[in-house]
């Protein structure tokens, strides 16, 4: 892809003087076998180098032909690293992430894994942190400094119950806020947003029958963030025999993964549904994640190899046309 190809018309020039200089050689030869006595010029006519002789003429086209293609501004795709974008990581402190089936605990390889995540994103990313379990809380609102986020990841806890839907809209209200005072002094508007939920269980609050299609329930959120366009990617951390103890005098309470409803979520919000059952899983995600949130692809110029290798191959052949075209007495 180029950006100006009707440069690429100056080819034709390029090809016309590759003609020219073929004409050119066959008719110096047909003019000297005009000579009568070949034995004659032989001993007079002054030798003339093989076939590199044509090194200097070859360079020169070849260079024209090369600056020709880097005035058509050549392009290709690269990921280039965003300078605009926000993320709220929002991440569930319910007590079934006390469970263990996850060494050495769900929140604690959570916590690591998150903070990994803080570290890989790009620089120019704003990220927030929201916490939740029976209600939410916005923790850090987005910023482009990474140790607020990881001290606040260090220092969460556990809570009862499930609020998904609350987390959702926190997490919305936090990037609305942001982008309006972002945009406030921007004249490209507000950034892209992005959502990263990270549970283990499905929402308990609000509850009853069909509690998560309720006003504050998971899946109005989701539809919520999808007309906001903010997408809700979300990861369902943990394993299907995950247990924790309540009560020392009663059997350990199952916290199985809820796929389900996280996988729900990210279909109705635009998003993206992962699973993890491990602290490395989570931190592949993560990675996955990362490289979507903090990496866009963009056409990129690439005129500039072609460029110095245009202005190498002038210089290969001015120096050759000098160094074979000297004489000697």
């Amino acid at each position: 892809m180029f950006s100006q190809p009707w440069w690429l018309l100056g080819l034709l020039v390029v090809a016309a003087l590759v003609v020219a200089y073929v004409v050119l050689l066959r008719r110096r030869r047909r003019d000297v076998v005009k000579f009568t006595n070949l034995a004659l010029l032989d001993s007079v006519a002054p030798k003339r180098p093989g076939w590199y002789r044509h090194v200097p003429a070859a360079a020169l086209m070849v260079a024209l032909a090369v600056l020709t293609v880097a005035l058509a501004g050549p392009q290709a795709e690269a990921k280039v690293p965003r300078n605009r974008a926000t993320v709220l990581l929002v991440i569930d402190v319910s007590l079934s992430m006390r469970a263990t089936d996850v060494q050495p605990s769900r929140l604690a390889a959570a916590q690591a894994a998150a903070k990994a995540f803080a570290d890989q994103l790009t620089p120019g990313v704003n990220l927030g942190l929201v916490s939740f379990a029976g209600t939410a809380a916005v923790l850090v609102s987005p910023t482009v400094d990474r140790e607020p986020v990881k001290r606040a990841i260090d220092g969460l806890k556990l809570a009862e119950a499930t609020a998904t839907g609350e987390a959702i809209f926190a997490a919305m209200q936090s990037v609305e806020t942001f982008s309006q005072a972002l945009a406030g002094g921007s004249a490209d508007g507000p950034p892209p947003a992005r959502i990263v939920l990270m549970s283990d269980g499905g929402q308990t609050v609000p509850s009853g029958p069909d509690a998560k299609n309720l006003p504050r329930g998971g899946y109005t959120a989701a539809r919520a963030a999808a007309q906001a366009k903010i997408p809700v990617s979300t990861i369902s951390f943990g394993t299907d025999y995950g247990s924790i103890e309540l009560d020392p005098d009663k059997p350990p309470v199952s916290v199985a993964v809820d796929d389900d409803s996280l996988r729900t979520i990210a279909q109705l919000s635009g998003g993206q549904f992962y699973k993890a059952a491990s602290e490395q899983e989570l931190r592949q995600v993560y990675s996955q994640l990362g490289e979507q949130i903090g990496y866009e692809v963009r056409q990129v110029d690439t005129s500039r190899p072609w460029l110095a290798g245009g202005a190498l191959l002038l210089v290969v052949g001015l120096g050759s046309g000098i160094v074979l075209g000297r004489r000697f007495p």
